[in-house]
């Protein structure tokens, strides 16, 4: 059974007095009959842990005799309103597993949605996330992203996708040392560049580790690796390589920035704002809006109501009451 991925700094907490079955049958009641009471749906479940939303999943197949909470929310809500309450009452790493298995699916491979998941997710997280990918489609995870990705970002890719990188907590500053002038000489100081290196390094180092090797490239080479990196690469394998270095440094502003790109332009990109939001909201999501108030001085929350006063609401499938629209 999967664990609950819960942090200090999350902005969801359990909520107290909670009673499952009080909860599944203000869902049914919601959802019964023709119409759709969207503001229950959204109180009950944005106001509920992660592990208290899956004992309600439980007291609400008792109620509705037979019927899960997954299927009903399907047949009456829709769009991205749908997959947020949805993704609200999957348990972490399914909801995980099922955003990897969308990325793969149809022509071309979602590449953002890959790097985002194995740039964050710790090894513990991403063996429940191959556990789950196991138990739903009986194929090994690693072995269904080598047929889905190419060249040097598949070997990255896979690297990180075996949740196998060094946990070790100590620093080994000569060791740093030694791994900054390999990447200078392997990137920086020679004519083409070797990304092998980058990649051996960047996906298999500790966390603790690497932020001292990126301090020691910065004293060999006086660039950032970032830079580095954005200057010898391009594409997908950039993308990750230059993840891997923000998250190094900051996982709760690499996700603010990945929320601001996905409310700016032209479109929004809901199923990114849907996953990192719901993905964090029990970890970091205070980090997260701190985050955001500092990169674009203004808060996640404004730039939320905005993109809800422009957009269209979430409606219903059985609007047929008379509904306000």
């Amino acid at each position: 059974m999967a664990t609950l991925w819960t942090g200090e700094r999350g902005s969801i907490k359990p909520k107290a007095d909670f009673n499952a079955k009080d909860d599944a049958v203000a869902l049914r009641k919601a959802m019964k009959g023709l119409g759709t009471n969207e503001k229950t749906l959204i109180d009950v479940l944005t106001q509920r842990s992660s592990g208290q939303r899956q004992l309600i999943c439980k007291a609400y197949q008792e109620e509705a005799t037979g019927k899960t909470l997954v299927e009903d929310l399907e047949g009456d809500t829709h769009g991205h309103f749908e997959d947020l309450l949805v993704a609200l009452v999957t348990p972490p790493a399914i909801y995980d597993c099922q955003e990897v298995t969308k990325a793969m699916k149809g022509v071309g491979t979602k590449d953002s949605v890959l790097i985002e998941i194995f740039a964050t997710r710790s090894n513990k997280q991403i063996k429940e996330i191959s556990d789950a990918y196991l138990k739903q489609t009986e194929k090994k995870l690693t072995l269904d992203l080598k047929k889905e990705t190419s060249g040097e970002f598949a070997k990255a890719l896979l690297i990180l996708a075996e949740g196998k990188r060094d946990e070790n907590t100590h620093v080994d500053a000569a060791k740093a040392k030694e791994d900054a002038k390999t990447l200078y000489n392997a990137g920086e100081k020679k004519w083409g560049t070797d990304e092998s290196k980058f990649i051996d390094i960047l996906c298999q180092r500790s966390i603790p580790q690497l932020r001292q090797t990126l301090v020691e490239y910065k004293t060999i080479s006086g660039k950032s690796l970032q830079e580095s990196i954005e200057g010898e690469m391009s594409g997908d394998l950039e993308e990750l390589l230059v993840a891997i270095v923000k998250c190094v440094k900051n996982v709760p502003a690499y996700l603010a920035e990945r929320l601001h790109q996905g409310m700016k332009g032209g479109g929004t990109d809901e199923c990114s704002l849907n996953h990192i939001m719901v993905s964090r909201s029990e970890i970091d999501m205070l980090d997260i809006r701190a985050e955001f108030k500092k990169l674009y001085s203004y808060s996640l929350h404004s730039a939320i109501e905005l993109l809800s006063g422009t957009d269209s609401k979430p409606g219903t499938k059985g609007r047929q009451r008379g509904d306000k629209e």
